[in-house]
């Protein structure tokens, strides 16, 4: 069996856009006629660019390639251009072409890719959303003061909307917007926002729903202690990113300082930077996330480092249902799983692009049975919402939105 063609799609997700502007998803087909989906997580470049980029790599390193040889086509392309290290471009174009593989693999074998990854550990995975505004609320709209990302009180109250839903864990990230610029030290009125926002929750969901802080790497270690101080007395299970994922080092001093568990990995990729995390003692929650981090095997790796230092797996999602499916995969077949990021409860325009949707029950993703990823691109709706172009930026409350 050998690769015989692929086909790109970048497709536009339409308002509220959670998850991102668009998807950037490819296709392999095999000369026995299999076909296999995969997803890049695109932050980095536009996705005009990331397109072109993903068409190369599949023209010279994947078609004619048996996709049963992940290792050899994984080193092949890592390798590309004498560079051999982690680049985050090239490894997020990699790990779509990789999860479209075992795609294939999981289908020529009719197993779910878990099966084939070690086989089924949990039955169920424990799943939390971001705090999103409710439908109908306005967003993002810079002159309005009352919504979820600058009013705690609104924050709190759609947190137990979301607890009433099956949810068990909430999200949510009110320390300011990321900057390049001017960061370090949180200001006196972001530890006081930030501190009321966690306070609230708290209030309103009770002690028994985990209320994971994010930020997007923005303080320095001695901000981020400053920070991580106010919110220890209301138990946060995690303390997401708080500095900038390129000295582990310097994270590893937060780690330290604090009570709070710290997490990191969306901005990683490869075994080898979170080997470095690992042994720097910079966190103890990895959120891989399996449009970037490298592929499925890359990423079972990584989890396997990561239970030699007691280490557990959040696997993160802000992209498409392709990279939740290969999350789903990862996490149904590791031991140290923790919980599984999802865009509330897998709905929306994330299920319309899915042949059949995730499946989730209160507050929970029930893995699926059927071979490879377990989903199919609903190509039909991917080619009715194609990309039309746009820049980068970032908007109010989130990650980056493209």
């Amino acid at each position: 069996m050998v690769i015989k063609e692929f086909e790109t799609f970048v497709v536009a997700n339409p308002p509220p856009r959670f998850g991102g502007r668009y998807f950037i998803f490819v296709k392999l087909v095999t000369d026995t006629g299999i076909v296999g989906y995969g997803e890049v997580y695109c932050a980095t470049f536009s996705a005009e660019t990331v397109e072109v980029m993903l068409r190369d790599t599949a023209e010279r390193f994947v078609v004619g390639h048996d996709p049963f040889h992940i290792e050899k086509l994984w080193r092949r392309i890592y390798g590309a251009g004498y560079n051999l290290r982690p680049d985050v471009s090239l490894v997020s174009v990699l790990s779509a072409l990789e999860m479209a593989c075992w795609d294939i693999i999981g289908k020529a074998c009719d197993k779910p890719v878990y099966e084939l990854l070690g086989g089924k550990v949990h039955d169920r995975l424990r799943s939390y959303t971001y705090i999103y505004p409710a439908a109908g609320d306005v967003y993002p709209d810079p002159e309005d003061t009352d919504h979820v990302y600058v009013n705690p009180d609104r924050a709190a109250e759609r947190a137990l909307d979301y607890v009433k839903q099956g949810f068990t864990a909430v999200k949510f990230d009110p320390a300011g917007p990321y900057t390049v610029f001017d960061g370090g030290m949180p200001t006196g009125q972001e530890l006081d926002r930030s501190e009321k926002f966690t306070r609230r929750i708290r209030e309103a969901v009770g002690p028994e729903v985990d209320l994971l802080f994010g930020t997007h790497g923005q303080f320095s270690p001695a901000g981020a202690i400053r920070l991580a101080k106010r919110l220890e007395p209301y138990d946060p299970l995690w303390f997401e990113e708080p500095t900038p994922p390129e000295n582990t080092a310097a994270m590893a001093r937060v780690a330290q300082a604090t009570s709070i568990p710290v997490a990191t990995g969306e901005r990683l990729c490869t075994k080898y930077e979170f080997a470095r995390v690992l042994a720097d003692g910079a966190a103890s929650i990895l959120q891989l996330n399996l449009g970037r981090v490298g592929g499925l095997l890359e990423a079972k790796k990584i989890a396997a480092l990561a239970e030699v230092h007691y280490a557990q797996l959040a696997p993160h999602m802000y992209c498409g249902p392709i990279v939740g499916a290969a999350n789903i995969q990862l996490a149904t077949c590791s031991p140290n799983f923790l919980i599984l990021e999802g865009i509330e409860t897998w709905g929306g325009f994330q299920a319309e692009l899915l042949d059949a949707p995730v499946q989730w029950q209160g507050g929970y993703v029930i893995p699926s049975t059927e071979p490879g990823l377990g989903v199919s691109l609903n190509e039909a709706v991917a080619r009715a919402n194609p990309w039309q172009g746009g820049s980068l930026h970032l908007e109010m409350g989130s990650e980056p939105v493209r």
